[in-house]
């Protein structure tokens, strides 16, 4: 994958997953944090992206298509959750929750470099 951010055409995990995280990584709580405006709250320790805790997620933050080109409206801001997860491969394993992702989304799971 060397330079490549393979994310950017994918966003699959950005409309197939809830997005939670702990409540203190909100702009109500820290300077830069992860607009709150964003968030619905899901237990006094826990908030989540808008639209991801339905059947058919889809994180409020995600512009674009999945599978096409996509891109994070809060990338600098995003959760810890979001910054933690990485694609298959990237750190030389596989990551089963980007394939499920990707599968769902009509794409091949990623395979390492050769």
């Amino acid at each position: 994958m060397a330079d490549r951010n393979l994310c950017m055409s994918c966003g699959a995990c950005c409309a197939a997953f809830r997005v939670s995280f702990y409540w203190a990584e909100g702009d109500d709580a820290i300077a830069g944090g992860v607009p709150v405006n964003l968030t619905i709250k899901v237990n006094p320790l826990r908030r989540a992206m808008r639209h991801t805790g339905i059947s058919h997620p889809r994180c409020i933050a995600l512009n674009g298509r999945p599978g096409r080109r996509v891109r994070c409206r809060i990338y600098e801001r995003r959760p810890s959750v979001c910054r933690d997860f990485e694609p298959s491969w990237k750190g030389g394993a596989r990551n089963p929750l980007c394939d499920k992702a990707r599968v769902a989304f009509g794409l091949e799971p990623l395979l390492p470099d050769p």
